[in-house]
């Protein structure tokens, strides 16, 4: 079995605006209002870069927002946006539920709504043009899929396992929970013993393992994490906590970040599954080609590995982020 595989660009059906989304010059310079998670981990900053360094190399106005990972301040944000008339609004949502009322009022402005990294939940699917970003539930059937490989590896033996979850209600945690859970379903070896919030943030996911070492004891075979952000604050615990991460405890995350492939290196973490934070030059061309009333995808999927310990050493010289 390989860990390379990488999934296939999404071949979605192109869809035409809406008529109500004016038509732009194609010289006319391009303003977009962009609201932000925050600065919860290295994803994140990754992510925040790379649209900030696409925008000032595409000469587009980018005004940029960090929510802080509150909705109210994105749902402010996008309000501010929809009064300073920009021509698209892009935002990654804190959260999937709760957006209609402002996307409403995005679109009687008759201002197109792209959607990056996460998606909303929303009954009409016309209040955004398109989602860019990953297949969160596939990148958690690959977490799952490499732990069924692995205890294939060991039969007989039981594993119990620890689960960090990302933000309660987020597109990820949602996704990355469904997508695991679906794995390693029917498998009598693998049992998830705890499951909490880490935040998706290290500060949580270290408090967090903390509480699962101390109500668990020993009897903590797996860690699953959301993000390899908690998945790192969670080693530091467990070697607080006397036992060997990746080795005492199987460590099995998401992200793909830097951080993550020096934890491989040192032997500390099993696998990480990608999530491609570079998405700005992705957002640039999309939001050009909504403005210009071009057919865009309504779903545009990113490109992402599998990376396991053993590959760690030689990806690590090519991980931009």
């Amino acid at each position: 079995m390989t860990f390379t595989r990488r999934s296939a660009l999404a071949a979605a059906v192109a869809v035409t605006l809406a008529s109500s989304i004016p038509s732009f010059a194609a010289n006319k310079p391009l303003t977009i209002g962009f609201s932000q998670v925050g600065a919860e981990s290295e994803w994140r900053t990754a992510n925040t870069a790379s649209i900030k360094d696409a925008a000032k190399k595409d000469g587009v106005t980018l005004k940029f927002a960090d929510a802080q990972q509150k909705q109210e301040n994105q749902v402010k944000a996008i309000r501010s946006f929809i009064a300073q008339k920009v021509d698209v609004i892009a935002f990654s949502p804190v959260v999937e539920s709760g957006w209609e009322t402002v996307l409403r009022e995005a679109q009687a402005a008759k201002i197109p709504v792209i959607l990056t990294d996460r998606a909303v939940n929303v009954a009409d699917k016309s209040l955004y043009v398109t989602f860019i970003g990953s297949d969160f539930v596939l990148e958690g059937r690959h977490a799952g899929e490499w732990l069924v490989a692995q205890a294939a590896k060991n039969p007989g033996k039981k594993y119990n396992i620890v689960e960090l979850q990302g933000t309660v209600g987020s597109a990820p945690a949602i996704d990355r929970k469904a997508g695991f859970a679906d794995a390693i379903k029917g498998n009598p070896a693998l049992t998830i013993v705890r499951s909490q919030t880490g935040d998706f943030t290290r500060a949580k996911g270290k408090e967090v393992m903390e509480a699962f070492l101390k109500a668990q004891g020993k009897n903590i075979d797996v860690l699953y994490a959301h993000n390899d952000d908690m998945a790192i604050g969670a080693i530091q615990a467990i070697e607080e906590a006397g036992l060997k991460p990746g080795k005492d405890i199987l460590i099995v995350s998401i992200d793909g970040v830097k951080g993550a492939f020096e934890a491989m290196m040192a032997g500390k973490l099993n696998v990480t599954i990608e999530c491609n934070p570079l998405l700005g030059p992705q957002l640039m061309q999309a939001a050009r080609d909504v403005v210009a009333g071009k057919p865009v995808p309504k779903r545009i999927t990113t490109v992402e590995g599998i990376f396991p310990a053993e590959m760690a050493a030689k990806e690590f010289p090519n991980r931009r982020y």
